[in-house]
């Protein structure tokens, strides 16, 4: 058996996660109710990661594709019972202040780095499209 990517494990580990906190529900919508099975969950997690031997290489892709989708939205059961904005935040103002949010009242020792990394890459991108075009000037 072939070797799940990152994406697919964090997924399944989503997935696995939901059911040992009782929020993930099977069918549209999770109108089904909730999952009791841990047969049922480990087949959840593998259809939804894009693992399962059941599905068609292209039925892999678009159930992997729209996992992603809902984790980048935050419209998992996970992120919706626990008020995060992506899959593996702490909390929400962590969270936030990682997605590049200003209503966080503290910065975490991630977010001052991504932060300081942001500002000077786009200094040094300022300041060399500034000196190229006073080169073009001086040419002419």
């Amino acid at each position: 058996m072939a070797k799940s990517s990152a994406s697919q494990r964090k997924t399944s580990g989503r997935v696995m996660h939901e059911f040992k906190h009782g929020e993930l529900k099977s069918g549209k919508g999770g109108k089904g109710g909730k999952v009791r099975s841990r047969k049922q969950a480990i087949a959840i997690a593998m259809h939804e990661s894009g693992t399962s031997k059941y599905d068609s290489s292209s039925e892999k892709k678009s159930s992997l594709a729209k996992s992603k989708r809902k984790e980048s939205k935050g419209e998992t059961y996970q992120q919706e019972k626990e008020g995060k904005s992506r899959v593996g935040a702490r909390g929400k103002r962590e969270s936030s202040r990682a997605m590049g949010g200003k209503n966080a009242t503290r910065t975490t020792r991630r977010g001052k780095a991504a932060s300081s990394g942001r500002r000077s890459r786009t200094s040094t991108t300022h300041k060399r499209k500034s000196s190229t075009a006073s080169r073009k000037r001086k040419a002419s």
